[in-house]
């Protein structure tokens, strides 16, 4: 009965969301639907190709078939829009073998990296053809040249559970960035990150860290990972559940900022998250500055991205800069900045025009 609960949710306004990949597990009937229609992608002998998704084998929609396109859009038209959703994930995309026969018999080494693109049209023209581009979201990981216009956000993927460099929570700040920079204006993380292997394990600090930077980004979304009884969740003791009320109520207050942002970037294509020489142009050093970025014009957000920090060097553009954590005020350099679990550094521009919203934060508990 989840349709029915689904509705009861809404009416509180809590919105549902759900999943979905272009791979289709051999036992379900979509793969037999598809398969008996020609649907899928094919291997050199002419059968179904057949991919290890780790724990199933499926077949990939092959979205060279106008048909199949068509297929599988109706697919969430009545599994996903009908019944109820508000948003999805639209997972995957980049897993296309490039020595599959597409039904276009182009070669898929060639449309691998296209292929992410049709995806990601395919879900928003389910959005656009049932009226609910204005209501309904959802998130992409895999892209190419082409797919800034039909995706309605990206995020960062299934990062490792740690502090990484590579693929911990630092990676998501210069993800972000890249995705910037490549037309990509808006992005988000998994809050804690994902991917738990071997004695890896998400902690406490790193879910708070996590949550404290999510606050600063378009969207805030936690995932309880792939192995969710070896990582620390949201709600696993008070302390957790009380500083992600707060930083959601951070977020939260934030909502005319970032609505304005949103729409800067609908409008004028400018990235939400954005390198700081996007508005310190002839700061050198603002060139080289890889874990800060500016949220809109208006605010500098530098996270704690190392365990066990408190205290962190901050670089700030020649401006007139305000703590929003602590009302401290400074007109740039090389600062050290307090940061104990539930502040980070944070600071807005004095003379922007919305510091009177900014100067609520420093009251929220």
């Amino acid at each position: 009965e989840l349709d029915i609960k689904i509705k009861e949710l809404n009416k509180n306004d809590v919105k549902f969301l759900g999943y979905i990949n272009p791979y289709l597990a051999i036992e379900g009937k979509q793969f037999k639907e598809a398969d008996e229609n020609g649907y899928l992608v094919k291997n050199s002998t002419g059968e179904t190709y057949r991919i290890d998704m780790g724990a199933f084998l499926a077949g990939i929609v092959d979205l060279t078939n106008e048909k199949a396109f068509e297929w599988y859009k109706n697919e969430i038209k009545i599994n996903m829009i009908d019944f109820g959703l508000s948003g999805w994930m639209a997972d995957f995309g980049e897993y296309l073998p490039t020595d599959a026969v597409l039904y276009s018999n182009e070669s898929a080494e060639k449309i691998h990296n296209l292929y992410p693109m049709l995806w990601a049209k395919l879900n928003k023209e389910a959005l656009e053809e049932t009226g609910k581009k204005d209501d309904i979201f959802f998130f992409t990981r895999s892209g190419y040249s082409g797919t800034q216009k039909y995706s309605t956000m990206m995020w960062a993927g299934d990062q490792n559970v740690n502090w990484s460099l590579d693929d911990g929570l630092p990676s998501v700040i210069v993800s972000a960035l890249s995705l910037a920079m490549t037309g990509y204006g808006l992005q988000h993380s998994d809050i804690g990150g994902y991917t738990t292997l071997f004695s890896m394990k998400r902690t406490k600090e790193l879910f708070q860290r996590w949550a404290e930077f999510a606050a600063f980004t378009p969207l805030m979304r936690t995932h309880e990972g792939n192995r969710p009884d070896d990582n620390w969740q949201f709600d696993h003791d008070e302390e957790t559940l009380l500083h992600f009320a707060k930083m959601t109520r951070v977020h939260k207050e934030l909502k005319i900022y970032i609505k304005d942002l949103v729409r800067e970037n609908s409008l004028k294509g400018i990235p939400v998250m954005r390198p700081l020489f996007i508005h310190y142009e002839q700061d050198e050093k603002a060139y080289i500055t890889k874990y800060e970025y500016m949220f809109g014009k208006d605010i500098l957000v530098a996270p704690v991205i190392k365990k066990g920090e408190t205290k962190k060097d901050v670089y700030l553009p020649k401006d007139n800069w305000v703590n929003l954590f602590t009302g401290e005020e400074n007109d740039g350099g090389i600062i050290k900045v307090a940061c104990p679990i539930g502040v980070i550094p944070v600071f807005y521009r004095r003379d922007s025009k919305y510091s009177d919203l900014f100067k609520k934060i420093k009251d929220i508990k």
